[in-house]
């Protein structure tokens, strides 16, 4: 699974999924005229633009050659240091298996490099899947507004992630390997060269280290040595030294 920017060429892939998704969750209050509206208004012609807008980040997830979701987000504000995802949808057929809570973590990842200082997720009050996703995965309710569909409005509401503790921000992610159950905590977060390792726990309380999860591959096949370096050994994903050796100094 990779994640990246999009490019001209996901056009046609991203109006899909957005369609397949829209269709598939928010048919239950939105009627198949608006979810046209929707797909025309925010994936149509203008939507090269979104793709070039300096402030503007559009994320894909790509598995075996195909693109299975997009996020969609911007920075605002005075020194544009909100970052927003505006849609995170997943193809229908891919939901289930992480994808969403990875992409996720990504997109926030990405929207603090290009120089946010918080991340806030929008999310249509009526969509209740959508609010439980958020709710699970670290971001609390702090508001609504108001966004236009065609000649409709309805109510979006706004989430901030929630204070990070001592334990960590609050994804994590359930995953099965070789027969066992492991939780790969996304808010420990460790910088590679290609994408970050998070930390992968026995239980769901985070007492006892599995290893570290290679956010480039979804590989747990990783090694540490003393002196902080962490590699993985399918993609060779690395993290450098967090320690001086001794014996070069």
């Amino acid at each position: 699974m990779e994640i990246r920017e999009a490019t001209a060429d996901d056009i046609d892939a991203i109006r899909s999924i957005a369609q397949r998704s829209l269709e598939s969750t928010y048919t239950e209050f939105l009627d198949e005229d608006t979810v046209a509206d929707a797909i025309e208004q925010w994936y149509g012609d203008s939507f090269d633009d979104a793709l070039e807008d300096d402030h503007s980040l559009i994320l894909v997830v790509e598995d075996d050659g195909d693109v299975v979701g997009f996020s969609q987000n911007d920075l605002i504000g005075q020194r544009y240091d909100t970052g927003r995802i505006l849609w995170l949808h997943i193809d229908p057929d891919h939901r289930g298996g992480g994808t969403g809570v990875r992409l996720l973590v990504r997109t926030r990842e990405r929207l603090l490099d290009e120089g946010a200082d918080h991340v806030q997720g929008l999310v249509l009050e009526d969509n209740e899947g959508g609010n439980e996703f958020y709710a699970d995965n670290g971001f609390e309710r702090a508001g609504q507004r108001e966004v236009e569909i065609g000649d409709e409005t309805f109510t979006e509401n706004v989430y901030a992630e929630d204070e990070i503790g001592e334990e960590g921000w609050g994804a994590v992610d359930e995953l099965e390997t070789d027969g066992e159950t492991i939780y790969v905590s996304y808010g420990e977060a460790a910088r590679g060269a290609k994408a970050p390792f998070y930390s992968a726990y026995k239980s769901e309380g985070r007492q006892d280290l599995y290893g570290w999860f290679c956010g480039n591959c979804d590989s747990l096949e990783n090694t540490m040595d003393t002196m902080g370096r962490i590699e993985c050994n399918n993609c060779g994903n690395r993290r450098k030294a967090t320690r001086w050796d001794a014996s070069y100094l």
